[in-house]
């Protein structure tokens, strides 16, 4: 790969930019595809599929025998509220190799002491969110129990597409902050993205265990995604 390429992918990866690198294994040449370009051809078609599958593999295009090489952004994790849940919740979502931020704009919760290893910014989430890309592979939970710092949350991430969002509370709760979004102008078709109560229905009661649902529910969804485009380029793979 040469330098400008190189350049040019490490610009578009630090943007969070999904991208595939299209090597054409007959030549060796290579170029860059993103999801935002708008190029038709056969081998972009081809990308994209290895985006939405978020799998890298090689093909054979008119004849043409191609590698694409897929790069997807970390997933973010932005944990909203200092509390207990998020203890054990952070290092677990690290562990799993999500780039984790926990949210708090209470100084005495959020504190590297409670949070060793992770990110943590003091702050308000509208003031959080302006300092952090949040995107398609960002997940959000909000955990305060508190409308003034989890409804803002939920708003921003409801605005920005992540893939996840999950608040915090019992079913009554819910069917309040549902409530109160839809005051604030939210149509129950992107209200429906907002999962609550959070996490995977396991029984969980600590807050360990409702950490461990959680994470496997945000890990379900990340998974999702991904499902139908596999199951393209799986088929793209059985027929070379």
């Amino acid at each position: 790969m040469d330098v400008s390429l190189v350049t040019a992918l490490n610009s578009v990866k630090a943007r969070r930019i999904p991208v595939v690198e299209i090597i054409n294994l007959a030549t060796g040449s290579q170029e860059l595809l993103t999801t935002i370009d708008g190029i038709d051809s056969a081998v972009a078609d081809a990308a994209r599929q290895a985006l939405a599958g978020g799998l890298s593999y090689r093909t054979e295009i008119d004849g043409v025998p191609y590698f694409l090489n897929v790069h997807l952004p970390a997933i973010r994790l932005m944990i909203i509220g200092a509390v207990h849940i998020a203890q054990a919740l952070a290092p677990m979502a690290s562990q799993a190799a999500m780039e984790t931020i926990v949210v708090d704009p209470r100084e005495a919760f959020a504190t590297e002491d409670r949070f060793p290893g992770v990110a943590v910014l003091p702050a308000w989430p509208d003031e959080a969110f302006k300092e952090i890309s949040v995107d398609a592979n960002t997940a959000m939970v909000a955990l305060t129990h508190d409308p003034k710092i989890d409804d803002p949350a939920v708003k921003q991430a409801l605005r920005a597409g992540t893939f996840y969002i999950g608040a915090l509370g019992s079913s009554r709760t819910h069917l309040a902050r549902l409530e109160r979004l839809r005051a604030a102008g939210f149509e129950q078709s992107v209200l429906e993205r907002i999962r609550g109560p959070i996490g995977l229905d396991i029984g969980a009661r600590e807050p360990g265990e409702i950490a461990v649902a959680i994470l496997a529910e945000i890990i379900a969804h990340r998974r999702s995604r991904y499902e139908a485009g596999k199951t393209i380029c799986s088929a793209s793979l059985r027929q070379k």
